[in-house]
């Protein structure tokens, strides 16, 4: 995952106003302890140490970002979330800038926990998490404007738990998809091949991973084509949009699932196998359907190819958070280890890569009876 361009990111040896204001908002969080008594230090001498690098790698692995002791945009903007808890300010819905927080992940939390669907607990206060506030308000006898101030704040704190038996939003999201068919027609499949553009990724002699992943991308297309779905790709051949136009083409197409595909690389000779990523914190809120296909998409993909499996994990890139539907991303392998090299390489691989999305989409909307055995599912290819 890559960081936007616009910002510059930090990292050791970095001085400045803008290093301060990572150790104040690591300090703010009980990440770095806090400044000794005296005159503070001015700003443009505030040094990205190895104690600020150590302080972000934490905060990094708790807030499932791509640990790398750095702050890029996405880091940056995850510290500023971090420091609102709910009640520091009034929350109300804005269509054109979204209020984001960790106390906007609360009040979504305490939304779905009474039993209202607030959609994803992801920080963004969108308009699902307006409309579960409204009806919370209305039901309770409260101004039913939306706004979450301290009348409501009041109310929200004196009530129990009223859904019990396991998480709403993985009740709700699993029953649609359970009452929404086995088939594959008139689904809205997001394909998206990561890279592109100036952006090659991995280079191996004249292949690069852009050229690689679109291929696969392809091929992933025409399977789910054939099988009746509707598809997208988020670019073609020579393009390289950024992340944000990426997430806004697949919520504009109203996607039911998206697909982003990637082939990793690493100094370690040792680096191999195949995983998966779906959005959630680690401690609770997460893409319930996006972590079921996570698993599915993975393990599909490691029966059909023989490559090591790294298992699915949380994590809150923009990528998998700022789209509307069930988002997955998956690293087909490492294009920097030989053996997998040599599989990627090789169109067949690519063609049983795209076989097993294809079994994992469908299997995805298979009640749990009819589900078959990993690696076993197949569909008829058409002409």
């Amino acid at each position: 995952m890559g960081t936007d361009s616009r910002m510059q990111p930090l990292g050791r040896g970095d001085r400045g106003p803008a290093v301060a204001d990572v150790h104040a908002a690591l300090r703010s969080l009980g990440l770095l302890p806090a400044s000794p008594d005296g005159p503070e230090p001015a700003l443009e001498s505030a040094e990205y140490d190895a104690g600020t690098e150590l302080a972000v790698r934490h905060f990094q692995q708790v807030r499932g970002l791509s640990v790398d002791g750095r702050v890029g945009e996405e880091t940056y903007r995850a510290l500023s979330e971090a420091r609102w808890s709910l009640g520091d300010r009034l929350l109300r819905y804005d269509p054109e800038r979204p209020m984001r927080g960790d106390d906007v992940t609360s009040l979504q939390e305490r939304l779905l926990e009474l039993g209202y669907d607030a959609g994803r607990a992801d920080g963004i206060l969108g308009p699902e998490t307006e409309l579960g506030l409204r009806a919370f308000q209305r039901d309770y006898g409260l101004t039913s404007d939306g706004t979450c101030g301290p009348a409501t704040l009041r109310a929200l704190r004196q009530l129990g738990r009223k859904v019990t038996g396991g998480r709403p939003q993985l009740l709700r999201q699993s029953a649609s998809f359970v009452e929404s068919g086995p088939h594959l027609i008139g689904r809205r499949i997001v394909v998206d091949a990561g890279h592109g553009g100036p952006d090659t990724g991995f280079t191996v002699g004249e292949t690069t991973e852009a050229d690689l992943v679109l291929d696969l991308a392809s091929r992933i297309e025409g399977r789910l084509a054939a099988a009746g779905a509707t598809v997208y790709l988020t670019r073609g051949r020579g393009q390289g949009p950024a992340h944000a136009e990426r997430t806004a083409f697949a919520n504009d197409a109203r996607g039911d699932l998206f697909l982003s595909l990637h082939m990793d690389a690493h100094g370690s000779e040792h680096a191999r196998g195949v995983a998966s990523y779906y959005y959630g914190t680690g401690s609770g809120a997460s893409s319930t359907v996006g972590e079921q296909f996570a698993n599915l998409v993975r393990r599909e993909i490691v029966a059909r190819t023989g490559m090591l499996d790294l298992g699915s994990h949380p994590k809150t890139w923009d990528l998998l958070r700022m789209t509307r539907m069930p988002a997955v991303r998956v690293d087909c392998g490492y294009l920097s280890h030989p053996v997998d090299r040599l599989l990627l390489l090789d169109a067949r691989v690519r063609s049983a890569i795209a076989q097993g999305v294809l079994a994992a989409v469908q299997r995805l909307y298979l009640p749990a009876e009819a589900d078959p055995a990993t690696g076993t599912f197949v569909l008829p290819e058409k002409a």
